[in-house]
């Protein structure tokens, strides 16, 4: 059986991917992230205003 995927998010922009330094800024990336929103339209979405997103993606609601 294969073993489980480990998503990472940025500490700086909450970016989650697969690895752990941020594909988008660069930014130091953590293991320990809770919750997830998918923003599929950035300009017409208030969370991604209020989260300061400014990129389409799958982000982390809080990283430490």
């Amino acid at each position: 059986m294969a073993g489980r995927q480990i998503y990472y998010a940025c500490k700086s922009c909450n970016f989650i991917s697969e690895v752990n330094v941020c594909p988008r800024c660069g930014g130091e990336c953590s293991k320990e992230w809770q919750g997830m929103v998918v923003i599929a339209d950035f300009e017409k979405s208030d969370i991604a205003k209020k989260m300061g997103i400014t990129a389409n993606g799958t982000y982390a609601l809080k990283v430490r």
